[in-house]
């Protein structure tokens, strides 16, 4: 762990096919007919949850063309990722979470009934460290970098020596939601809160390009992964339904309910995203007032002008807006600015974008269709730099 740059000890069967892929395997396989002709890759890969597994589809489109992942950079999903490609256990990785839905997901929400965070993240976790096993970070094939924040000190801090599961668990922290990770008198969470794309890591690897993958891309036109995509004719929400009653009573003492039904969306609509959501209420919130001035007379508009505020009001719960909902767009939103900070300060060679309204942060039961998604931008990336050596730009889609 250190801070900053100083190291110290410390859906369709195409779709989820996996392909076995490590860095010794991708150097082994080098073809000189691909695209990437051999050349190395110093790669960054950015925060934004479930949004992350389109990580694992830009991965293996690289590693396809025969570019040669020479360093790799993350935080939050994206040093998860990164992680499991430099340790070589992204196939093993992507076979578990591609097997997953809404309701394993759910079931494997290690609740916690403390202030600090609404998920513990073991029952994950001691997935993720059995997949991983005992690997240190200086051990693997290829310099990697987890970025974490130290809550105390302000600080970004880079895993680049130590064991690799604790430097993942600590950069995927996300504050309120997983709880803190305490390592040597520090309080660690998600590297996002400081650098949701750390570039910087990755620059002294000397590599022939510089590539990251943003999963805070703006695309307008990109419909949101249906829920229906991932769940099967046949089955019956009844068990669903009574795991989730038990739950609330068991807990709506302790935790923060709408916390829970948020990240499972449980009964909710999979149509809008919260900010379409609030977008389309306050629209329509607009029009009534703007048909209230028009039906009103001035004398009458002055006279009840105390009571056209209520129009100001949401009614959140009607909406399906929570809390968690709230605080998840404030952290995407800090996310976005912080994003064209760091690429304006260090532009990689080339940027993939993958649009933040793909999917919610928190739809971990959607790997199929999002590593799919990293799969075709990572194409389409690809394809017009070498065909025009032009990246992709920070506000490029």
């Amino acid at each position: 762990m250190a801070e900053k740059n100083t190291p110290v000890n410390g859906g369709a069967s195409a779709i989820v096919k996996s392909s076995d892929i490590s860095p010794a395997k991708a150097l082994a396989s080098s073809d000189a007919r691909k695209t990437g002709k051999g050349k190395t890759v110093a790669l960054t890969l950015g925060s934004g949850g479930a949004r992350g597994y389109a990580h694992i589809g830009a991965i293996e489109v690289l590693v396809e063309r025969g570019y040669q992942i020479a360093a790799i950079s993350g935080c939050s999903m994206g040093a998860l990722i990164g992680g499991m490609y430099a340790a070589g256990k992204l196939k093993e990785y992507k076979d578990w979470v591609t097997g997953l839905g809404q309701f394993d997901v759910i079931k494997l929400l290690d609740l916690t009934f403390s202030s600090i965070g609404a998920i513990r993240g073991e029952k994950v976790f001691s997935i993720v460290r059995e997949i991983l096993g005992d690997t240190r970070i200086e051990d693997l094939p290829i310099p990697f970098t987890a970025v974490a924040t130290d809550l105390l000190a302000h600080k970004e801090i880079w895993f680049q020596e130590g064991p690799l599961d604790k430097a993942i668990r600590a950069s995927i922290a996300i504050p309120s939601v997983v709880t803190p990770l305490v390592l040597d008198g520090r309080v660690l969470v998600d590297g996002a809160v400081l650098n949701p794309l750390p570039i910087i890591p990755t620059i002294s690897a000397h590599a022939d390009l510089v590539m990251a993958v943003n999963l805070a891309g703006e695309d307008e036109q990109l419909q949101r992964i249906p829920q229906a995509a991932f769940t099967p004719a046949d089955d019956s929400g009844g068990d669903m339904e009574e795991w989730m009653d038990a739950l609330r009573d068991k807990a709506s003492r302790w935790f923060d309910w709408d916390a829970i039904k948020s990240l499972t969306n449980w009964k909710g609509s999979e149509d809008e995203t919260p900010e379409q959501k609030i977008s389309r209420e306050i629209a329509k919130k607009t029009r009534e007032k703007a048909d209230e001035a028009a039906a009103k007379a001035a004398a009458a508009e002055h006279q009840h002008a105390g009571k056209r505020e209520d129009l100001d009001t949401i009614d959140w719960d009607k909406l399906g807006i929570g809390k968690f909902d709230v605080m998840n767009l404030t952290i995407e939103t800090m996310q976005s600015a912080l994003v064209q900070y760091k690429i304006a300060g260090y532009p990689p060679d080339l940027l993939i974008n993958i649009p933040k309204n793909a999917s919610r942060s928190y739809d971990f039961h959607k790997a199929p269709e999002l590593i799919h998604l990293g799969r075709e931008r990572m194409a389409a990336a690809l394809d017009r730099f070498e065909a025009s050596r032009c990246s992709s730009g920070p506000l490029s889609l």
